[in-house]
């Protein structure tokens, strides 16, 4: 396990050449000494004394206690240390007019919202690895990742940094409140105060203002925090549609400059990550949209790496040591023990559901900054709240669903004799694609669905909210001729109406009458009446719009794939 030593050294330092001669050097370095193979047998001793024994049944989820046994038994000195390298800021820079908390389901489970922010700081050893001179700091990455209740699924949510924004009243370094109200940025809100470590505080109050949702925990990363985390997991696969040279990180040096990132794939750390996240010119239209979506690739492929690894602390340790050291963090994640819980408690999270979107964006008229487009950021935000995925499934574990006329959810009745069931699985199936769309206002229908299909080897995928969330009879629509395979895909859903589409492919838009024989709540008032809110009784989230659930991108997705926006490569 590497000491902090050894992780403070694979961090370049100041080089006289500037950044062009500081760049080349860390590219010829190779691969670093900070990663996971210090004493003891290196990595893969680590993982083979990692492997869980044959008696799965006996293995249980650590708690804080055990996890801290484990650090003591393995680590002690490197626990100490990550307790020294955390800060935290002041919780009573945190606004008190806050969101409320978001309730447990029937298990206890609540989801977590986390604010992840990406400093552009030039203080301390920053300025070489960022270039310039700039002071104070801004929020050069600011991702809202919604963790679902389920500890199943979660979503990252970037927030363009030059978006225009309401700024809230928020504490500054000199103890003052600012008076808030006015429209600026959205990264000024870190730079409130103009302090070289930011201000993560007025962030999130900005961030719980303009979302309505609460955020339980804030991590700031800076430029050297970054360069060792990447170095500390040995590298980070990424992919670029075209070469990227000096002049196009740095547009100042009016030149092509040497080679710095080339065409394909690639394994970067230190530097070239950084490079590669903050990448805007000789790429797409040089805007921040294509740089926030290399930054969900990079993510993506970041937690894929580390769930590759394991999530225990064997893995962990190392990662958190290198990160602690430039992390600023919540009261609430002030230890290294707080921290370690935290990231365990993502192990479940398969990385196809995890998923990166983008907040819905225009770009103004009158310069160059952005809009939030509305109503539909404040549908993902209501999506978010009710704890439901971009693709329309519910995510509160066991919470059942609430009754459309408020009362007490009435007790589960055994499923009727019209519940569809799977015909025996015909291996043939597989090659049937099909896209499920929710066409009710019940949550995790199409999920339902999907399950369903699957379970008779069909390739099925949930795709999302229909266009109308008024269908009564499931309806499979197909392509030109999908119709002999449609009637398979039908065979699932007893009573469901076969029409044929200009669209390739086969789609079900699951109805009512779905719902009822799944013995879910359809959503829908009896007789079909009004549609009015029961008091007491939250709405359904509206359906998101296709700008958000066409362009989500999960963990596993290809990593050369949507790495750019514009023209340009």
């Amino acid at each position: 396990m590497p000491t902090t030593e050894g992780a403070e050294s694979s961090v370049p330092g100041p080089r006289s050449g500037g950044r062009a001669e500081a760049r080349r050097a860390a590219q010829g370095k190779g691969g670093g000494s900070a990663g996971a193979g210090g004493a003891g047998g290196g990595r893969a001793a680590a993982r083979k004394s990692a492997k869980p024994k044959k008696n799965v049944k006996k293995i249980v989820a650590w708690s804080t206690a055990g996890v801290l046994v484990v650090i003591a038994g393995v680590g002690g000195a490197i626990y100490l240390k990550l307790n020294a390298n955390i800060k935290s800021f002041d919780a009573d820079a945190i606004a008190r007019n806050r969101p409320p908390e978001a309730k447990a389901d029937a298990d206890g489970n609540r989801p977590v919202n986390v604010l992840l922010i990406g400093s552009d700081s030039r203080g301390k050893n920053n300025s070489d690895l960022g270039g310039g001179e700039d002071g104070g700091a801004r929020s050069d990455t600011t991702i809202l990742l919604h963790v679902y209740a389920d500890h199943k699924h979660a979503v990252g949510i970037s927030i363009p940094r030059n978006a225009k924004v309401e700024l809230p009243s928020c504490k500054l370094p000199n103890g003052k409140w600012t008076k808030g109200g006015n429209t600026d940025l959205f990264n000024a809100a870190f730079s409130m105060g103009g302090s070289d470590d930011g201000n993560p505080a007025c962030t999130q109050n900005t961030v719980e203002k303009i979302t309505g949702i609460r955020v339980d925990h804030t991590l700031v990363v800076d430029f050297n925090g970054f360069a060792s985390m990447t170095k500390a997991v040995n590298g980070v696969d990424i992919c670029l549609p075209k070469p990227i040279y000096e002049g196009d990180i740095n547009p100042n040096l009016k030149k092509k400059g040497d080679l710095v990132l080339p065409q394909g794939k690639q394994t970067v750390e230190g530097q070239q990550a950084l490079d590669y996240v903050r990448l805007r010119h000789g790429i797409g239209d040089g805007s921040d949209i294509g740089r926030m979506k290399r930054q969900q690739a990079f993510l993506g492929s970041l937690a894929t790496k580390i769930k590759k690894e394991g999530m225990n602390p064997t893995t962990l340790l190392p990662l958190a040591d290198a990160a602690t050291k430039s992390l600023v963090v919540d009261p609430g994640l002030d230890s290294a023990d707080k921290l370690l819980s935290f990231g365990l408690s993502l192990k479940n999270i398969d990385m196809h559901d995890l998923k990166f979107v983008t907040v819905p964006w225009r770009f103004r008229t009158q310069d160059k900054d952005l809009d939030l487009v509305q109503p539909d950021a404040n549908k993902l935000w209501e999506t978010l709240k009710a704890d439901q995925t971009i693709d329309g499934q519910n995510a509160t574990g066991q919470q059942p669903d609430a009754p459309a006329d408020g009362t007490s959810p009435a007790p589960q009745q055994p499923a009727a004799p019209t519940t569809p069931a799977a015909p025996a699985a015909d291996t043939s199936n597989s090659a049937i694609r099909v896209a499920v769309y929710n066409g009710t206002m019940t949550n995790g229908l199409a999920g339902k669905a999907t399950e369903l299909l699957k379970g008779a080897k069909f390739t099925a995928s949930t795709a999302g909210q229909a266009a109308s969330t008024k269908y009564k009879t499931t309806t499979i629509e197909y392509g030109s001729g999908q119709k002999a395979n449609a009637e398979k895909v039908a065979a699932l859903f007893p009573g469901a109406s076969l029409e044929s589409s200009g669209a390739r492919g086969i789609s079900v838009i699951t109805g009512q009458d779905f719902a009822a024989a799944m013995g879910m709540s359809t959503g829908a008032p009896a007789g079909g009446g009004s549609t009015a809110a029961t008091p007491g009784v939250p709405a359904p989230p509206q359906p998101l719009p296709t700008t958000i659930t066409n362009d989500a991108r999960s963990a596993d997705d290809d990593i050369c794939a949507n790495t750019s926006y514009g023209s340009g490569g």
